[in-house]
This record gives C-alpha cells, sequence and structure tokens, in this order.
C-alpha cells in the first residue's frame, strides 16, 4: 500500500468538493480546480476527507495511487491557500519592475522584457531585493510561469549572473587560469 496514497486529505471550511465518477472539482476562495483521473483509482469523500484507493495491486494501479493522491492534495491546498514561487535576479544593472499587472525584467539585453500574468496568476515585485514571486491557485501553472520566466535568462555559471528561484544553488565553474611558466 502506498504510504502517501493511504493519508486522508483533509476539506478545509470554505471548500467545495465535487466528485462525480472519476473526475473531481475543488471550489475555494481562491478559485476553482477540475481534473479527471484514471478508473483504476477511486477517489471519495467521507466526512469532509477525501480517500483515495485502488482497485487492484497491479504496477499500474500502484503507480497512480500516490500520484492521484498528491494531485488531489494539490488541488484542495491551491484553492484554500494558494501557491508562491519565489525569485530571484542577481546581476550588474539587472532589476525587476511591475508596470499595474505585468512584470517587467532588465536582464542584460537591449530592451526590457515585459511579462504579462496569464488568468489565474500574479506577480508581486520587491525593488530592494531584487526578488519576485509568482501566486496562483495551480501549482503547475505558478512552476510553469516561473519556469518560464527563468528561460528569460538563466543563471550562468561563472558569475552566477541571471534569474533564479530563491535558495537555488548555482553550480559554478572556475574560471580562466593565468599562463604559468
Amino acid at each position: 500500500m502506498s504510504r502517501i496514497g493511504r493519508m486522508p486529505i483533509t476539506v478545509p471550511p470554505g471548500v467545495q468538493v465535487d466528485i462525480s465518477g472519476n473526475e473531481v472539482s475543488v471550489k475555494g476562495p481562491k478559485g476553482e480546480l477540475k481534473r479527471s483521473f484514471s478508473p483504476v483509482v477511486e477517489v471519495k469523500l467521507e466526512n469532509s476527507q477525501i480517500v483515495v484507493t485502488r482497485s487492484s495491486d497491479a504496477p499500474s494501479a500502484r503507480a497512480l495511487h500516490g500520484t492521484t493522491r498528491a494531485l488531489v492534495q494539490n488541488m484542495v491546498t491551491g484553492v484554500s491557500t494558494g501557491f508562491k514561487k519565489v525569485m530571484e535576479v542577481d546581476g550588474v544593472g539587472y532589476r525587476v519592475e511591475m508596470e499595474g499587472p505585468a512584470l517587467v525584467l532588465y536582464v542584460g539585453y537591449s530592451h526590457p522584457v515585459k511579462i504579462e500574468p496569464p488568468p489565474g496568476i500574479s506577480f508581486e515585485a520587491d525593488v530592494k531585493t531584487r526578488q519576485f514571486s509568482v501566486n496562483g491557485f495551480d501549482v503547475e501553472q505558478v512552476g510553469q510561469v516561473a519556469a518560464d520566466i527563468r528561460k528569460v535568462r538563466p543563471p550562468e555559471p561563472y558569475k552566477g549572473k541571471g534569474i533564479h528561484y530563491l535558495g537555488e544553488k548555482i553550480r559554478r565553474k572556475a574560471g580562466k587560469s593565468g599562463k604559468t611558466k
């Protein structure tokens, strides 16, 4: 039995869960998420707890058991509290600003890079610390938008200049060594 898969998910107050067949819909104060799952696993609502069970011990069913539970947990957490990815800009002259709801990055190009938030995503920027955050209720969308922003100027290995996640360890390389006789 999957250790993660057998743990029940507590539904916080203010969150509505609707399960019809293999489709789960979760609605809360931050938004609404809907997802359909494999018929191999069964999702049930039992007295304000969501329980995920599997139909057999086949390897494919065992693999989906923990994954399904984790996805439902992320849906419940997202609509109740939301998700946040904090990122940082490093480099001389690199900075980040807000222009309405859009994020504007000055990261060494001849032009500023303006990023409009997709629906369900919002940005916050702190000019003094050169940090910004990507906020939303869908964990997959938050992660994808953060990864797309990081691709604008990934951190380079010699000086570490670029956009990276807060706390990310950047693998550094030694620079040129001088000529010795």
